[in-house]
């Protein structure tokens, strides 16, 4: 269940690329270049096959400069060399690494460069590198006021994936996340905030005031603004406040009505729709103006509201009445009402808005409507009540209350007079309704290839992996010290961001001279560019002697159960943490005696490491780390210490 997850963008590179490898590692000596180039513009421009690659590394800070701690975007302009005409939708993958140079003069610079590719292709935490251009990272809703950060890619021995804890003021309950992932917005009803999340970071930057009882988040299509539900019990308290997205300043509460909050857009962002579940009405509220336009009676308890850009048109699923309302955003009036049956509640649309597929909890079926005559199409049995639906480019996903059952739905088989296709998988040992006390966020994720889903089973606390084809699913990932809820995807790889133009912006290691490799799978290109990362010299004047601060979920371990030692190494009086260690080491043994043994420990996010250990007898073990490249004296003070017992002590 714990294979590793392939983290480049498509299932092709890595089977034509190391076949390539294999290719060049036969190659004559004649054909290979034989030492890194300096650092110029002249090795930045890559043509090979028809192809141009411009390589370039913009800092964000104001002097220019390339330097260690700072942020920077890693561009790649893919264009035909003969034409000009930039390469869309080649999805490069793309590693930033300390340079080879024993490895580059021993095997000539390119077929250094493919044989590392190679490797970091096979996603081996034993020789992952320093950047990682292709990453994604999965958020954990946790019940607690926590969320949990996984690594999809990363496997220590098969025990944990798990990259850090975010720690919250108050237990989440939704969330959202704009399109470049870079913040994630958390509603904490509790405490009338949502939290900000840096999640290139992983850490909370501000709680901003959110009304009484914020629920439901929700970006407008353009970002500009953030929707939050009050779910307030008092009169004029209930209704949506809305919050800068980039200044992160309240701009305005709007009282819309009583009840629970569900909240769609217009495709412009003109327009929000905001149900009113216990008043029985949807507010159409004008966005330039934060004031209500429009008030309409849309059924007796509307539960739900998404918006077809397709159709033009707001679609309101009412429990009670068992009614579709669809209301144009033009004419802000009534299109038209579909009679369905009682017990309708979530709905969500196909990503080009032709079909909406609205959940029946009481009949255990989701209703599929066609949104080019606004009808009833097609009524399907799936997972005991349903209550979540999330989309691919293939497939609708519903996951059901009373069933460990995912059921799919085939969006390429609906349509008047076909017979839809569904098929199933089980996403753990049993329902989700089991565990209680569940949040409005999705179990369901979609990941950042759109053709697979993360799937977070709150009874066994576990995230599963399933891809698109497969029986069943292909990975969990155990949420261990904390109870999972709800699942989000956060995408680090290289985006597309105008056309032939592939960017990723990442935070600079230390100094030092770096290769940034870069992968093409058609035609198939390996590629090792160099750039060189200066030295923070007001960061040297503070850095101080390295420190060690040990990470560790629990101080005890059963006898015979894998253990996995978590630490990051800090310097200075702000704890900056200290990546790029190549050499660290844990050393432990068994007190009062036992013969001492060593363990290479590995990075596995920045400045953080990790080394399983065996802890083989009963008994207090302690923990020391070791790096020479820190120097003799690094840190030979600090110690952490773990308890054994026996099995049958419990």
């Amino acid at each position: 269940m714990d294979r590793t997850i392939k983290v480049v963008s498509s299932a092709l590179i890595l089977g034509m690329a190391l076949i390539w490898l294999g290719v060049w590692r036969t190659a004559p000596a004649s054909m290979l270049s034989e030492v890194a180039l300096p650092d110029t513009w002249s090795n930045r421009t890559l043509e090979r096959d028809g192809v141009s690659v411009v390589f370039d590394v913009k800092p964000l800070a104001e002097d220019g400069v390339l330097r260690e701690g700072g942020f920077a975007d890693v561009q790649f302009r893919v264009t035909d060399k003969a034409s000009g005409q930039p390469l869309s939708g080649v999805a490069p993958g793309a590693w930033l690494d300390p340079e080879s140079v024993a490895a580059d003069q021993a095997q000539g610079r390119d077929r250094s460069c493919k044989s590392r590719v190679g490797t970091f292709l096979k996603s081996n935490i034993g020789a992952r590198p320093l950047l990682d251009l292709n990453s994604y990272f999965l958020l954990v809703m946790n019940r607690d006021a926590s969320v949990s950060v996984v690594d999809p890619s990363v496997s220590v021995g098969g025990i944990t994936s798990t990259l850090a804890r975010i720690e919250l003021k108050q237990p989440p309950m939704d969330w959202v996340t704009p399109r470049d992932n870079k913040r994630v917005f958390v509603s904490m009803p509790t405490a009338g905030e949502v939290a900000v999340i840096d999640s290139e970071q992983f850490k909370v930057i501000d709680s901003v005031a959110a009304g009484s009882n914020p629920v439901r988040v929700a970006l407008q299509p353009d970002e500009r603004l953030l929707w939050v539900g009050n779910n307030a019990a008092k009169d004029g308290q209930s209704g949506v406040t809305v919050i800068d997205a980039a200044s992160l300043k309240p701009l305005k509460h709007l009282a819309t009505g009583a009840g629970h909050h569900e909240i769609a857009f217009s495709k412009d962002s003109r327009f929000a729709f905001v149900t009113n579940r216990d008043d029985g009405t949807l507010s159409i509220v004008d966005i330039a103006s934060l004031s209500i336009s429009k008030q309409l009676k849309t059924g007796t308890h509307p539960l739900s509201v998404v918006y077809s850009p397709l159709s033009g048109a707001a679609y309101v699923a009412d429990g009670q009445d068992g009614t579709v309302t669809v209301v144009d955003s033009a004419s802000q009036s009534v299109r038209r009402v579909i009679k369905l049956k009682q017990g309708l509640g979530p709905m969500g649309f196909s990503a080009d808005g032709r079909f909406g597929i609205v959940l029946n909890t009481l009949e255990n079926q989701a209703a599929v409507i066609d949104t080019a005559n606004d009808a009833l199409i097609h009524e399907l049995n799936v997972s005991a009540e349903p209550y979540q639906v999330v989309f691919t480019k293939a497939y609708a996903y519903v996951r059901g209350l009373a069933s460990p059952k995912v059921t799919m739905i085939n969006l390429a088989s609906l349509g008047e007079g076909r017979t839809p296709i569904t098929q199933s998988f089980e996403a753990g040992p049993q329902a989700p309704r089991m565990a209680g006390d569940l949040p409005l966020a999705s179990s369901l994720a979609v990941s950042r290839d759109d053709n697979a889903v993360f799937v977070v089973n709150p009874v066994d606390n576990t995230t599963y992996f399933y891809a698109e084809g497969m029986n069943a699913p292909m990975s969990g990932y155990p949420n261990r010290g904390q109870v999972a809820r709800a699942a989000l995807v956060i995408d680090r790889s290289l985006r597309e961001i105008e056309p032939g133009l592939y960017s990723s912006r990442v935070k600079l290691p230390a100094a030092g001279r770096f290769d940034v490799a870069f992968l093409l799978n058609q035609p198939n290109i390996i590629h090792c560019f160099s750039t060189l990362v200066e030295a923070d010299k007001n960061l040297d004047q503070h850095r101080g002697m390295p420190k060690v601060e040990f990470m560790l979920d629990q101080f005890t371990a059963d006898l015979g159960s894998p253990y996995v030692v978590r630490f990051r190494i800090v310097e200075g009086k702000q704890k900056a943490q200290r990546s790029g260690v190549k050499d660290v080491q844990v050393r432990y043994f068994r007190a009062p005696t036992s013969r001492p043994q060593q363990v290479a420990a590995l990075e596995v996010a920045d400045g953080v490491y990790e080394a399983p250990v065996t802890l083989d007898q009963s008994g207090a073990w302690y923990l020391h780390v070791r790096a020479a490249s820190l120097g003799s004296s690094f840190d030979d003070k600090t110690f952490a210490s773990v308890r054994v017992i026996p099995g049958d002590t419990h």
